[in-house]
């Protein structure tokens, strides 16, 4: 599969009690599993970002499991109260059994 990157958008800093934007996306091509090659006419095998989670300090806050009607390059915007400084984590698995992982600290102004 090409170079599939997942790309994060959350502040640096936050006062405790701020509401923050998070924003993900990753590029990935998201198969269905009904489209037909053209060439050989063969059901071109299905192949989804299945699964979605946004953890803060190890506990999930956000979730989501995606079906074959979802786009390519699936983003996700939320919202998330500052409980305190910490690190988030952001992962993407696919029906193939990749994953991808991203991390990002969160300070407090």
């Amino acid at each position: 599969m090409a170079n599939i990157k997942p790309k994060i958008r959350v502040p640096k800093t936050a006062k405790v009690g701020d509401v923050i934007k998070i924003k993900t996306l990753i590029s990935h091509p998201m198969e269905s599993g009904i489209r037909k090659n053209k060439k050989t006419g063969e059901l071109i095998p299905r192949d989804i970002i299945n699964h979605f989670e946004a953890r803060f300090e190890d506990e999930a806050f956000f979730s989501a499991d995606m079906h074959p009607a979802i786009s390519a390059d699936p983003y996700f915007a939320f919202y998330f109260k500052v409980p305190g400084p910490g690190t988030f984590s952001f992962t993407w698995n696919d029906d193939k059994g990749n994953k991808w992982s991203l991390k990002q600290s969160l300070l407090i102004a």
